[in-house]
């Protein structure tokens, strides 16, 4: 349930305040006839993207055995994927993406009017819908479907809430520290999920475990146990992990972590230039 509430939190909230800039745009221009429209742009965002969860389902629940696997692996390694871009993303953008919304709303109302701003809703809220219906995905295949479910809605409800909140109070919130601290959280989800794509590729022989055991430390931490669950769905945590396993978690986090650093040297040096 946590990791689907962490991340349901984390997608929720971006597209609350995706939406809390666009509707405090309109206010500046004084343009609120036009709200209506960003709401039913979010709406069918929020529609689509319950249809993509559903599909992607109903699609691994439909599937046994060795398909049953590679689906399972798969998904994770796509929602690894988009993870490890939203934390590049988040790493340039946390500085500009205020401007660059109320620049785009300017631009929609001033140009084409009502489908522009419809698109710009829309498109804004279904990536975060769309990522998180893959991630809910893979979370459940980690956990029991109905803790996952409640973990969601928990975390899509308390990210309305805080959206309301901040746009309430003018959006005063450091969205560059809410980026970094939710963005290393994704590294640690991340890794989680590709040591767990390789788990089931190892499953079914399209990756060899080279060592199928590096170490087994169920008799200190069992996997069935309360905390072992949780560090399993938020972590990827495997007591009995093969070589494989390891590597590719501690190869995923080093990669990201050098791509990260000599990112912000890159863009140290576009700034003093």
């Amino acid at each position: 349930m946590l990791p689907s509430f962490l991340l349901s939190l984390r997608e929720g909230l971006e597209a609350a305040l995706i939406i809390g800039i666009v509707l405090g745009a309109l206010r500046k221009i004084n343009r609120s006839e036009l709200v209506s429209v960003v709401w039913g742009g979010a709406a069918s965002a929020a529609i689509a993207s319950l249809a993509v969860a559903l599909a992607l389902y109903a699609l691994g629940a439909s599937l046994e055995g060795a398909a049953e696997g590679i689906f399972e692996g798969i998904t994770m390694f796509l929602a690894a994927g988009v993870l490890t871009w939203m934390i590049f993303w988040m790493h340039h953008q946390a500085q500009t993406i205020k401007g660059n919304l109320e620049l785009g709303v300017r631009h929609a109302v001033s140009q084409t009017g009502r489908r522009a701003l419809f698109l710009l809703a829309f498109l804004a809220v279904l990536r975060e819908g769309v990522e998180l219906a893959l991630f809910l995905t893979a979370a459940t295949f980690a956990d029991r479907t109905q803790l996952t479910l409640f973990g969601a809605a928990l975390g899509l409800g308390t990210a309305a809430l805080l959206g309301w909140s901040l746009f309430a109070t003018t959006m005063r919130m450091d969205l560059r520290r809410f980026f970094l601290i939710t963005g290393a959280l994704l590294i640690l989800f991340a890794a989680g999920l590709v040591a767990y794509g390789v788990h089931e590729f190892n499953e079914i022989g399209w990756i060899p475990a080279l060592v199928e055991h590096v170490w087994d430390i169920n008799f200190f931490l069992s996997e069935q146990s309360t905390v072992g669950q949780m560090l399993k769905a938020l972590f990827g945590y495997n007591a009995n992990p093969s070589l494989t396993e390891v590597l590719a978690y501690a190869g995923y986090f080093a990669a990201i972590t050098i791509g990260l650093r000599r990112s912000r040297v890159t863009v140290a040096s576009v700034q003093n230039a």
